[in-house]
């Protein structure tokens, strides 16, 4: 009986070490290929915005509102393009990726978070592992927001389009509202 108890533990135990808990979760394949194409830390080139972009409004709006986070004007034009790009790439609204840049890392390219989680958009070191390379590097411009549109769609799509739990389940709080609330506070007051 013993033997069967302890069996069974085992099998629940990956369940229990991971519910609530921003770690490995497995990815679908379609979302997996996203992150393995070519990336580097270069920004999106203007050929690769224009090709999604309508028109320059939407950059010039979001410059002038980035601007004392990344004051340097080609710095903070990159930065808003390779945020479009992948944003777009993955389904996302680019203003929501913008607000969660801003609440995960305050626009610093090489934030550290007590938990280890890197680079703008706070990507966990585990996710190089489960959709990535080695070679990976999290403090990448466009590689750090390929991983965190990525991961984020991911979320969105486990969750049935709810912004409030994929929100959660991204920051690792799910079931908690502080944080999607300052998400979707930062998209409604300074990004739309």
């Amino acid at each position: 009986m013993h033997r069967l108890t302890f069996a069974i533990l085992l099998l629940l135990i990956p369940g229990l070490i991971y519910a609530n808990n921003p770690s490995y979760e497995q990815l679908a394949a379609s979302t997996q290929t996203i992150i393995l194409h070519e990336t580097s830390d270069q920004a999106a080139s203007y050929i690769e915005y224009a090709a999604i972009a309508d028109n320059v409004t939407w950059l010039i709006s979001m410059s002038h509102r980035l601007e004392r986070y990344i004051p340097d004007l080609i710095e903070r034009e990159d930065f808003l393009r390779t945020v479009y790009y992948e944003a777009t790439r993955a389904g996302l609204d680019p203003q929501l990726v913008l607000s969660v840049i801003q609440v995960e890392s305050g626009f610093k390219k090489y934030a550290v978070s007590h938990a280890g989680a890197r680079g703008y958009m706070q990507i966990m070191p585990f996710w190089v592992d489960v959709i990535g390379h080695q070679d990976h590097n999290l403090f990448h411009l466009r590689m750090n927001l390929r991983y965190g549109c990525t991961i984020l769609r991911h979320y969105l799509d486990k969750e049935n389009g709810d912004y409030f739990r994929a929100l959660g389940r991204y920051n690792g709080s799910l079931g908690e509202a502080f944080y999607p609330q300052l998400v979707f506070n930062k998209w409604r007051t300074t990004w739309r």
